[in-house]
């Protein structure tokens, strides 16, 4: 009987002792902090990955995240700076960065981040686009919105032991109600701008055609005079070889012979080889003597 109760007893350390060594041993793994508590206080913080110990039902072991976290904030109506309504709709990369500052004002809940962090990201992205025209928040998507954003926020959360990775919008859109009137009136100011260049275009065109034109008129004109010039600077010379050549009587006689020769062959048409003068013509006078 005295053996059976040692037994028993031996058992019961046994398993006392091994439930014991159980609840000591803490295992934290690469994606995550071990927050260890004794009555309520973190005691320690254990931030790399492997095997630990706790004293045992004294000592409690919280789990926190250490991976980069997405919250996914809801859609929301914000005002542009031209009283314009658009629908937001975001979400924020984050993570925890201290763990005793995350436990002492959030008290370890992920869901508490989440709520003071949509709360700093939507007054951030209202207080932006509050800033911006309609068309300068449309044209921002390519990462000046988000960047704006992230310099709003700053380090406003860095009081829960947390940090904004990024911000980004996944949706940036008008109201159903009023996206086909801000459509067409956008359409409208494109249908301006380009009537506006086409009408630049068209004036400048004109003012390179009527410089080219008055170009070619004034290069025909220089050319035209400088033909007529040297014209009559041929025709000078032509009749001062000629003087030259008849400058006697008897050259000027024979010119006159060999030209009312020319003007007889001149007069000879239609294959006809008569040819009938007056008694006082000129060549009838020099075929007379």
């Amino acid at each position: 009987m005295k053996k059976t109760i040692l037994k028993i007893a031996a058992v019961v350390i046994l398993l006392a002792a091994l439930i014991g060594l159980g609840s000591s041993v803490v295992v934290t793994r690469e994606n995550e902090y071990k927050l260890i508590r004794q009555f309520g206080r973190v005691e320690r913080i254990i931030d790399k990955a492997g095997i630990s110990f706790k004293v045992p039902f004294v000592q409690t072991a919280d789990t926190l995240p250490r991976e980069i976290l997405l919250y996914d904030l809801a859609p929301s109506d914000v005002i542009t700076m031209d009283k314009k309504t658009m629908l937001t709709d975001s979400y924020v990369l984050w993570r925890i960065t201290d763990p005793l500052k995350f436990a002492q004002t959030l008290n370890s809940s992920v869901i508490n981040a989440e709520r003071r962090i949509d709360a700093v990201v939507y007054n951030a992205i209202k207080n932006v686009i509050s800033s911006l025209s309609q068309n300068d928040v449309i044209s921002g998507r390519d990462g000046e919105l988000s960047e704006a954003i992230m310099n709003q926020i700053g380090g406003s959360v860095d009081q829960y032991g947390i940090r904004l990775l990024a911000v980004e919008t996944k949706k940036l859109d008008l109201p159903a109600d009023n996206k086909e009137a801000v459509y067409e009136r956008m359409i409208s100011e494109r249908d301006k701008i380009a009537a506006t260049f086409t009408a630049e275009g068209k004036s400048e065109a004109q003012v390179i055609r009527n410089t080219t034109d008055r170009e070619i008129a004034i290069n025909i004109s220089n050319a035209e005079a400088e033909a007529a010039a040297i014209t009559a600077e041929g025709e000078a010379e032509y009749m001062r070889i000629l003087a030259a050549a008849y400058n006697t009587p008897e050259r000027a006689e024979f010119y006159a012979f060999t030209r009312s020769l020319d003007a007889a062959r001149a007069s000879l048409t239609s294959g006809s080889n008569t040819l009938i003068l007056p008694a006082d013509s000129p060549i009838a006078d020099i075929f007379m003597h």
